[in-house]
């Protein structure tokens, strides 16, 4: 048995969960969110949990029976909470800046990138070398942070580039003159 799996999902005060022929529906303070699972999972919502069971254990039920559970739970999570994603920006010269929605990168090209969130997602710049990405759909959120890291990814000699907050960045030595 999937140890992921058979864990109950507790539905907090204030979200909603609907079931309707595996089209799991989540409403919460945050917005709603909708998805559609493989029939071969029953998802039952028993009072204030949500449970997944499978029918048998056959490779491919074994291995949508945890991840229709973790999806479930990232939904409930997005309503109530949300996700956020933190950015960091080192390197001289190298900034952002909200335009509308849009984040304006200067990342040392002879351009500026400017990158579109997708729909339901927030980007925020609070200052010059941080950005905030934040929504209700845990894949999209990551989804646009990976974006915006991709811009610039951080180089192992100096950590120069766009790092997620806490990331740690294994540094190289370099080259050094006159080894002996």
């Amino acid at each position: 048995m999937s140890r992921i799996g058979k864990k109950p999902i507790i539905i907090p005060e204030g979200v909603k969960v609907t079931v309707d022929n595996h089209v799991v529906t989540v409403t919460g303070p945050k917005g709603t969110l909708t998805k559609t699972f493989d029939k071969i999972i029953s998802i039952n919502v028993e009072g204030n949990e949500i449970i997944c069971t499978r029918p048998n254990d056959e490779i491919r039920a074994r291995s949508l029976h945890g991840t229709t559970r973790a999806l479930i739970h990232s939904m409930v999570v997005g309503v109530s909470k949300g996700f956020k994603k933190e950015l960091e920006i080192v390197g001289i010269g190298y900034r952002a800046a909200m335009r509308g929605e849009d984040i304006v990168l200067n990342m040392g090209y002879s351009h500026e990138v400017v990158i579109k969130p997708e729909p339901g997602v927030k980007v925020s710049c609070p200052d010059a070398t941080h950005i905030e990405v934040t929504g209700i759909d845990a894949q999209l959120v990551g989804q646009t942070a990976a974006v915006i890291r991709g811009v610039r990814e951080p180089e192992p000699y100096k950590g120069k580039g766009i790092k997620y907050k806490g990331e740690f960045i294994l540094r190289k030595e370099g080259k050094r003159a006159g080894k002996k």
